[in-house]
């Protein structure tokens, strides 16, 4: 009599929802996960959004993708990509029923917080060279000094040729950072505010300190560094000036915890999400709908740009896409649905005060679906309706995959943006879908393996669904 449940206990199993980690679920689910990742890892040591493009293009080629051309209709099964100005990629896989009944969407971005090099960066003061930054995306300014850094980018020459640069990642590289002050000499800096106590112009970064030898000259050790530079790649001062340089931290991606279980590494804001979408699109074969996936760049500074989503490319590329098939691209995106994948914020146990725990989303219980995003009063948000979120309940139900939900914080204290709110407005039906992470826009952010694969599960189940969006 004892083991029999009680109605109470029937009714609450049958009304109630008590969310449980994946271990709980399936304890063997941690194998599988760190297989996946450890191809994440290596997508993850590519750390600039034209890194990653530049990686990811020869494994689609592999996989047998073809370049998109404009003007050729495509049939069930074929797959293509296309680059836009090296920075952003889109993928396709056509499906066997015809483009104008809809596709299946799914956009990350690719790009993450950095220190970029400014216009004109070089300076030498005190006997030092150092590189001048502007921050790029919201950062906590005082997470960036005094650590490794790495340096990453592209420099057009006078005659038109490309540089690529990457400077910090090997062993026997040198690295870089920016300088903190000394705590015995830092009693005025730490009685300030934390948003104070640091400034964005002294963010330069360290290059050098030994002199050229020549008396005749005024900047020596400035000279050094440039000789060095132009020595290895052909580069003078006024070159800056047609770059994209940044700074990275140095550090690769790593396991983390005795078990293995998590990896911490730098740029997974949004590259985690952007590794289960791409391996969840190399793997869709013989579905029904279209399936349409897209990295996107400048997520991290209001999606601005020709590369960004506020720009036209994605909605060109569907037009020329679509033009051959008689369809429309407005008709197309009426009848799509599209998963903006990108990351919450896990509660983290060191600060429970800033979040709201019926509402949050926690590290291994799987991906982390936000109805909305925004902040305070909902601005500058996608807000998805019933119907989206009960279309995507029930591919991620019936194919029996953990989920939870999520919001960025409490209500008057947290809030963000994702691309969501950029795909929206092209009448496009949008929820945001990603991965808890704990330490986010910090240099090194933390994720749960098993999250990460269950993510790749749940965008293939979506990517497969054969399902009519009402």
């Amino acid at each position: 009599m004892e083991n029999e449940k009680s109605k109470g206990q029937i009714l609450e199993e049958k009304l109630l929802s008590k969310p449980k980690s994946l271990g709980e679920i399936e304890n063997t689910l941690l194998e599988q996960s760190r297989e996946f990742c450890e191809g994440y890892k290596e997508f993850l040591s590519h750390k600039t959004e034209r890194e990653i493009v530049d990686y990811v293009v020869p494994m689609l080629e592999k996989k047998g993708y073809k370049e998109f051309r404009h003007g050729t209709e495509y049939v069930a099964g074929d797959k293509v990509y296309m680059v836009n100005r090296g920075k952003t990629l889109i993928m396709v896989t056509v499906g066997r029923r015809g483009i104008s009944e809809g596709a299946r969407i799914g956009v990350s971005h690719i790009d993450s917080p950095r220190l970029d090099f400014k216009p004109n960066p070089l300076f030498e003061s005190m006997g030092m060279a150092y590189f001048k930054t502007h921050y790029y995306g919201g950062i906590k300014k005082y997470q960036w000094f005094a650590i490794p850094l790495s340096l990453h980018g592209v420099v057009c020459l006078k005659d038109g040729s490309t540089v690529k640069i990457s400077i910090g990642e090997k062993e026997d590289e040198p690295r870089f950072c920016v300088t903190d002050l000394l705590p015995h000499l830092a009693q005025n800096q730490m009685k300030k505010p934390m948003a104070e106590a640091l400034e964005g112009e002294q963010m330069n970064i360290l290059a050098g300190c030994w002199t050229y030898p020549d008396d005749k000259v005024s900047e020596k050790v400035k000279l050094n560094v440039m000789s060095i530079m132009h020595e290895k790649y052909g580069i003078t001062e006024s070159d800056f000036l047609s770059a994209e340089l940044c700074a990275v931290p140095s550090c690769k991606p790593m396991d983390l915890g005795f078990d293995g279980s998590m990896i911490i590494g730098y740029g997974q804001d949004d590259r985690v999400c952007a590794y289960s979408n791409l391996m969840a699109e190399i793997d869709t074969k013989d579905q029904e709908y279209t399936t349409i996936t897209v990295f996107a760049d400048k997520e991290e500074t209001g999606s601005d740009g020709n590369t960004g989503m506020r720009s036209t490319f994605f909605r060109d590329f569907l037009e020329d896409f679509v033009s051959v098939y008689g369809a429309e691209s407005r008709h197309v995106l009426q009848k799509s649905v599209c998963l903006s994948c990108d990351v919450n914020a896990a509660v983290d146990p060191a600060f429970p005060e800033v979040f709201e725990m019926n509402n949050c989303s926690f590290l291994n219980r799987g991906p982390v679906v936000s109805k909305y995003t925004g902040s305070r009063g909902k601005y500058s948000t996608n807000d998805a309706s019933a119907e989206t979120m009960g279309f995507l309940r029930r591919i991620l139900d019936e194919n029996k995959i953990p989920w939870q939900v999520g919001e960025l914080g409490k209500v008057d204290i947290g809030g963000g943006g994702t691309i969501a709110s950029e795909i929206s407005v092209h009448n496009l039906d949008t929820v945001d879908m990603g991965v808890p992470v704990l330490s986010m826009h910090a240099p090194m952010e933390v994720v749960s393996k098993a999250d990460v694969y269950m993510l790749y599960k749940a965008i293939s189940a979506f990517y497969a669904s054969a399902y009519v969006k009402d």
